[in-house]
């Protein structure tokens, strides 16, 4: 990865978090407890950013709909966050496979 590349996903990394800003406050509070989960809980995909990307498009069009982030979304902002990438590899599960490959060998 190239200094301009850099340079680039910085531009794009700000672009997104002014479109976050310009949500309403109870969506920022969820957006950024989902981005929260996600950055704990790290899905493997998230570093292409469509993830984040869909939310907040997704976000944006339940303001232009006038309905509020938890008619969206539901109360369990992890339950949400699970259902969204139930079928994602996480690296907490690849930090898990390595941990049971260590054991594994160690036992033999």
């Amino acid at each position: 990865m190239g200094i301009q590349d850099i340079i680039e996903g910085k531009k794009q990394w700000r672009a997104h978090m002014a479109r976050v800003k310009a949500l309403p406050r109870d969506y920022q509070i969820v957006y950024k407890e989902i981005q929260r989960y996600f950055f704990k809980v790290g899905p493997v995909g998230l570093t292409d950013g469509s993830l984040l990307s869909g939310i907040l498009d997704f976000f944006e069009e339940g303001v232009a709909a006038g309905k509020g982030v938890l008619q969206l979304i539901g109360h369990d902002v992890a339950a949400f966050c699970d259902d969204l990438i139930k079928d994602s590899r996480t690296y907490a599960d690849i930090y898990q496979e390595s941990v049971k490959g260590k054991s594994g060998t160690a036992e033999k």
